[in-house]
């Protein structure tokens, strides 16, 4: 243990807490192939907000932690972990790209005796039947002979201050008995509260691709339920917390489902199913469900701004936060930018506001136009699409015409406040 050094590869909302993390215990360098990225982070700056600047700085200064683009400096580690993103096409078949551009990385400087730990979310058997074999053809090494694995998946909930990664029970598991153990080892050293060691590297596969799929249909259960009890004049935050008053409810309530997790992961698993002759119509229903949420709740405003005599060609509309989740930069596969493009052909005229997202980003991803300053217009319809902290202080009176529309996508809102939510 007292010899492990670690690199972890790719250091975007997972990788840079998890490096940051092992460099108070480990001798921890950091690798990214965005040099951009790597002149901020060795600045002290984090731009993804999930690592604060001061525990950064105190990494550099204290751990000697040190992020590169070079490859050359991390040849010396000799336990890397791989935390790339596992992002799916537009036809919404897994796209491995990142997977095997890492593991060409570790192919070129792993050596004899050495661990490569996957972390990025994949099904059950991608690290042994597609990283793997790179790794093996690019190093000219033996997988489980002259090196060996490990599978970890990653837990991060961005922007989540309060389950950070040091506090996240981690699932670890390795490709033979005792490489198990040695990296259970390592995660066990910086996890206050352990980890949990699975039999296999498909054991651990499934169980992070279990948890963003279950989350998934409940959550399209509920967004279902929404629109059942919309047609029928009920209010669903109103059944739920109804329902909620039995012990063994699981309360969750109806949304958007962006981000990088479970908006995505989901289709690795449905993919690799039917590989097998299953096809998985529960999950790929919750998932065609979700993604058109957006879609519904554009409809829904279009609905009542009609049913009020607010007109919809031309209409001023104000929509509140353009990223994935509250509290946090993150706007990896918003559905907010649904609701843009389905109201775009009545009107042009649409003003996303959000405090929280970099323009620059926005633009380059989605061709959308954004503002960090609030408005001083008054509009026919705002949409309050996220539920940041600032938005919960805002006089909305004071940005609403006369005559206009106010849907709480959020459910954060007073109800007699609003004409609509989910």
């Amino acid at each position: 243990m007292k010899d492990i050094k670690i690199a972890v590869i790719g250091l975007g909302y997972v990788g840079l807490p998890l490096a940051r993390l092992f460099s108070t215990k480990f001798p921890t360098i950091g690798y990214d192939i965005n040099q951009e990225r790597v002149n901020r982070l060795m600045q002290g700056i984090d731009d993804t907000l999930e690592v604060e600047d001061a525990l950064l700085q105190e990494a550099i200064d204290k751990h000697n932690f040190v992020c590169t683009t070079d490859l050359e400096k991390i040849r010396e580690c000799n336990f890397y972990v791989v935390t790339v993103p596992t992002p799916v096409d537009r036809h919404n078949n897994p796209d491995l790209t990142p997977l095997y551009k890492a593991s060409e990385t570790v192919g070129k400087v792993i050596k004899k005796g050495d661990i490569v730990v996957y972390e990025s979310t994949v099904y059950p058997g991608v690290t042994e039947e597609e990283c793997l074999p790179v790794v093996e053809k690019v190093s000219g090494l033996k997988f489980n002979q002259d090196f060996f694995a490990g599978y970890s998946p990653e837990r991060i909930n961005p922007g989540d201050k309060e389950h950070t990664v040091e506090k996240i029970r981690k699932v670890t598991s390795g490709s033979t008995p005792e490489i198990a153990k040695i990296v259970d080892d390592v995660y066990n050293t910086v996890l206050i509260n352990g980890t949990h060691l699975a039999p296999s590297l498909k054991v651990a596969e499934a169980s992070k691709i279990i948890e963003n799929s279950q989350r998934d249909v409940n959550i399209a259960f509920m967004n279902e339920l929404a629109k059942i009890f919309n047609a029928m004049g009920i209010d669903t935050n109103d059944a739920i917390e109804a329902a909620a008053s039995k012990w063994n409810f699981i309360k969750l309530k109806p949304g958007l489902v962006g981000g990088h997790c479970i908006s995505v992961d989901p289709y690795y698993l449905i993919q690799k199913a039917q590989v097998y002759g299953v096809l998985p119509r529960l999950m790929t229903d919750a998932r065609r469900l979700n993604d058109n949420m957006g879609e519904y709740v554009a409809n829904r405003v279009i609905k009542l701004m009609n049913l009020k005599g607010v007109v919809v060609k031309d209409a001023k509309i104000l929509i509140l936060g353009i990223t994935f989740k509250e509290n946090c930069p993150d706007i990896r596969n918003t559905k907010v930018v649904d609701i843009v493009h389905t109201l775009e052909p009545y009107t042009k005229n649409i003003t996303i506001y959000d405090p929280w997202a970099n323009p620059e980003e926005v633009k380059h991803e989605y061709k959308v136009e954004i503002t960090t300053t609030l408005p001083k217009d008054k509009f026919d319809t705002i949409i309050l699409a996220v539920a940041h902290n600032q938005f919960l202080e805002l006089d909305l009176t004071s940005l609403r015409k006369d005559n206009s529309v106010l849907f709480d996508v959020k459910n954060i809102l007073p109800k007699e406040m609003v004409d609509g939510r989910l």
